[in-house]
């Protein structure tokens, strides 16, 4: 009896010993996916080549640091304070960025995080930048590299857009600007703490931003620009901005279309492709395994 009442004992004890150990790993497994990495599925081709369809990614959060919101509220839709835990560095021009997409479904007219939705794109410009597209290339005014990946197969797409189904017209959709995806700008991507004239070029370019941030409806009344009740003749911007772009460009819903991307609303920066699996036949494609993004 005492022997078989030691076996239980010595069971229970390597029991508990798993169990511990299980319960550390849950811990370190959910800790990881919080602050440092975090996963998604492609599952479009908005970014081909360099991103396909079936292709699973590994997403550092800690460049910019990651985010801290109450998920549950962003789940059914309200308005959420988003923090960011220190980073160790900053999001660069051409770096591959996940985020939340910034607007609630069917809706263009104001700014909200949809937390089950997320998009993958190039970072085209930064907070600060000034950016224009000529015949479908990017430029932004100081810089020298090449922006985005382009391909001069998609810029003859886009070239000739109708041809290819393509939707011509881009943000802000005003037509005394007449912006397209092909001829674009120059548009002042707002940086915190940038003030900007409000004019009426201005109000068409921001006033989802600034709605967003004032929680205030921005309008457009006898050529002056009102903020609530109130007439205002400059703002400054309380938040960082940025304009993001996928790689195929014939086929990517971005920043051409829509504006502007919050900084709250990006996870983080695509490293690696860590799996991938053709969507059709479900073969494994073992040389975009490991694979670094650029």
């Amino acid at each position: 009896m005492d022997r078989f009442l030691a076996v239980i004992k010595k069971l229970l004890t390597l029991f508990m010993k798993l169990f511990t150990g299980v319960c550390y790993l849950v811990l370190l497994f959910f800790f990881v996916q919080v602050f440092c990495y975090t996963s998604f599925r492609i599952p479009s081709e908005s970014m081909d080549p360099v991103l396909v369809n079936g292709d699973y990614i590994l997403v550092n959060k800690m460049i910019k640091g990651a985010r801290l919101f109450d998920v549950f509220a962003a789940v059914e839709g309200k308005d959420v304070d988003i923090y960011r835990i220190p980073g160790f560095g900053d999001f660069k021009r051409n770096d591959v960025l996940v985020f939340n997409f910034p607007y609630p479904e069917n809706r263009w007219d104001s700014i909200s995080m949809d937390v089950m939705r997320y998009y993958v794109k190039r970072c085209i410009a930064l907070p600060g930048d000034t950016l224009e597209i000529r015949g479908g290339r990017y430029k932004v005014r100081g810089c020298g590299e090449r922006l985005g990946n382009q391909d001069e197969r998609y810029i003859e797409k886009l070239e000739h857009a109708e041809q290819y189904g393509i939707a011509v017209d881009a943000f802000p959709y005003d037509e005394q600007q007449g912006w397209t995806v092909c001829e674009f700008g120059p548009l002042a991507i707002p940086e915190k703490g940038r003030k900007v004239v409000m004019n009426r070029t201005n109000f068409f370019l921001y006033r989802q931003l600034i709605d967003w941030e004032q929680k205030k409806k921005l309008s457009l009344k006898d050529g002056r620009i009102l903020l609530g009740d109130s007439a205002i003749t400059q703002y400054r911007f309380e938040k960082d901005y940025y304009f993001v772009a996928g790689d195929n460009m014939a086929n990517s819903q971005d920043s051409r279309y829509w504006g502007m991307l919050p900084e709250e609303y990006i996870v983080g920066k695509v490293v690696r492709i860590w799996y991938s699996e053709d969507k059709y036949s479900g073969k494994i494609r073992w040389e975009r395994i490991l694979k670094k993004v650029r």
